[in-house]
C-alpha cells in the first residue's frame, strides 16, 4: 500500500503551523512551574492544546486558545490565550521583519541586537542551504513566498517539489511578535500576589527544514534553530525579560553507510565542542529521545543534536552556537547526497526508503508537536504537512530478514548507537 502526500506551496495562511519549533512562550520559575504555548510547537509535554483556533474580535488579529494544569497545583486549570496577527502576503522580501524599534541600525538595545542578529542568521542559514539544494538540482529552482503581519515579523517560505535530486525540499524562516495572557505570565513567575500585570508581549524567531532526496541511499535531514523573548507587562516595570533558544538537525537514511553518518555526527560534534565539550553526548541523547516513536519502539532515524529552553548561558554565547549549528547544516549534509545522488538502487531499494518514510510520518502526524498543534486548531492543511514525503509505504507486518542492510538499519533505530 503506497500513500502520495502533495503540497502546492507553503506560503500564505499558516506558515507558523510547518516551522514546527518556533516556541511561543515557556517561561520557567524557580518553582518549576511552567506555561507553555507555541503556534507550530508545543515544547512542554504538560502543556495540551485546547480545541479551538478562533478568530480575535480584531479581523487581522488570531487567537489561540489553551488549556493546562499548572504543575504542583493539579486542582488549578489555566486557560491561556495569544494573539498574533494575520499574515498579509508579499510581493518582494523586506530588508527585515523586525520592527523598528528592533532593527539594530534604529536601536542601540543589546536585547534588540540580538533579536536583529538572530534574523540576519536565520536568513542568511536560509539562503546558503536553499543555494546550495539548487547547486545539487541542477536546474530546479525553490519556489518562494513572502508574508509580513501589519504590527510587525513575518516569513519567507521556499519549497522544491519533484527536483532532480530531491522529492521535497522545504527551508523556511519566521519572525513573530504576539501578546500572551497576564494568567501565563503570573504562572510562569510562580507569584501569588495579587497583582495583575497586563498582556506580556513576545517574540520568536526560526529557520526549519525538512529535506526529502528521491535516491534511497541519500538521507533525509531535518533541521530548526530558534529564539523566543518575553517582554515585561507594561504595568509591571522592572519584570525580568525571558529568553532561550532551542533548535537540532537529525539525519534519517534509509541504508547506512558508516562513513556517511560518522561524516554527519562529526560535524555536529565539533559544532558542540567550539562552545561546550558536553554540549555534544548531551544533544545526542536529547535528540534520540526525541524523535522516538512510542508505538513502534524505534526511533525515527539515527539522531544528530537536538536542544531547547536554553538559557543557562551567556546569551552571546548560546547566539553564536546556534549560528555555527545553523552553518554546519551544509558541510555535514551535502557532501552525503552528492556522493549518493546518482546511486543505481533496485525496486526492493525504494520499497525500503518508502516503509521508512512511512515511519517519518508516523512520528510527524502521531507525535511531533508543531504538527499535531496545526491539525488541532484549524491550521493551514499544505503549510503544516509540507514536512511529509511526497509519498510513503505501509506493509502488514513487515520484518527484514536478520542481517540484511535494512536489519541494520532498523537495529540502529531500535538500539541507538554512538558513531564517534
Amino acid at each position: 500500500m503506497v500513500f502520495k502526500f502533495r503540497s502546492k506551496s507553503v506560503d500564505e495562511d499558516d506558515f507558523l503551523s510547518y516551522n514546527k519549533n518556533i516556541s511561543i512562550f515557556n517561561i520557567k520559575s524557580n518553582s518549576d512551574q511552567m506555561a507553555s504555548h507555541s503556534s507550530t510547537l508545543l515544547s512542554s509535554p504538560i502543556f495540551a492544546p485546547f480545541s479551538s483556533h478562533r478568530l480575535h474580535p480584531s479581523p487581522n488579529v488570531s487567537t489561540l486558545r489553551f488549556s493546562r494544569l499548572i504543575r504542583n497545583k493539579p486542582n488549578l486549570a489555566l486557560r491561556c490565550s495569544v494573539s498574533i496577527e494575520k499574515e498579509v502576503p508579499e510581493t518582494e522580501r523586506p530588508f527585515t521583519f523586525l520592527r523598528d524599534s528592533d532593527d539594530a541600525t534604529q536601536s542601540s538595545s543589546p536585547t534588540s541586537s540580538v533579536r536583529a542578529r538572530f534574523e540576519t542568521m536565520i536568513r542568511a542559514a536560509q539562503d546558503s542551504v536553499c543555494e546550495a539544494i539548487e547547486a545539487v538540482e541542477g536546474g530546479p529552482k525553490f519556489k518562494e513566498d513572502v508574508w509580513s503581519r501589519p504590527g510587525g515579523g513575518g516569513g519567507i517560505s521556499r519549497v522544491l517539489q519533484d527536483g532532480n535530486v530531491f522529492e521535497k525540499a522545504g527551508v523556511n524562516v519566521s519572525v513573530v511578535y504576539g501578546v500572551m495572557p497576564p494568567e501565563a505570565y503570573r504562572a510562569a513567575k510562580g507569584s501569588s500576589s495579587d497583582q495583575k500585570p497586563g498582556p506580556v508581549p513576545f517574540f520568536a524567531a526560526g529557520v526549519s527544514s525538512v529535506l526529502h532526496p528521491k535516491n534511497p541511499f541519500a538521507p533525509t535531514l531535518h533541521f530548526n534553530y530558534r529564539y523566543f523573548e518575553t517582554d515585561a507587562p507594561k504595568d509591571v516595570p522592572g519584570a525580568p525579560r525571558q529568553w532561550w533558544f532551542g533548535g537540532g538537525t537529525d539525519f534519517t537514511p534509509a541504508y547506512i553507510f558508516d562513513e556517511d553518518v560518522k561524516h554527519f555526527h562529526s560535524i555536529q560534534k565539533q559544532a558542540c565542542d567550539k562552545f561546550d565539550p558536553s554540549f555534544y553526548p548531551r544533544f545526542k541523547k536529547w535528540c534520540d529521545d526525541y524523535f522516538y516513536i512510542k508505538h513502534r519502539d524505534e526511533r525515527r532515524g539515527l539522531g544528530g543534536i537536538f536542544f531547547d529552553d536554553l538559557n543557562d548561558y551567556d546569551q552571546e554565547m548560546l547566539l553564536s552556537f546556534s549560528t555555527e549549528c545553523a552553518n554546519s547544516v551544509v558541510p555535514a549534509y551535502i557532501p552525503i547526497v552528492e556522493k549518493r545522488k546518482d546511486t543505481e538502487f533496485t525496486e526492493q531499494h525504494k520499497a525500503w526508503q518508502q516503509l521508512r518514510r512511512g515511519r517519518y510520518v508516523e512520528f510527524n502526524l502521531v507525535y511531533d508537536r508543531g504538527t499535531t498543534f496545526g491539525l488541532k486548531t484549524g491550521g493551514r492543511i499544505e503549510s503544516i504537512l509540507v514536512s511529509l514525503p511526497l509519498s510513503a509505504r505501509w506493509e502488514y507486518d513487515h520484518k527484514p530478514e536478520e542481517g540484511t542492510e535494512e536489519w541494520k538499519l532498523l537495529d540502529a533505530c531500535i538500539n541507538p548507537k554512538e558513531w564517534i
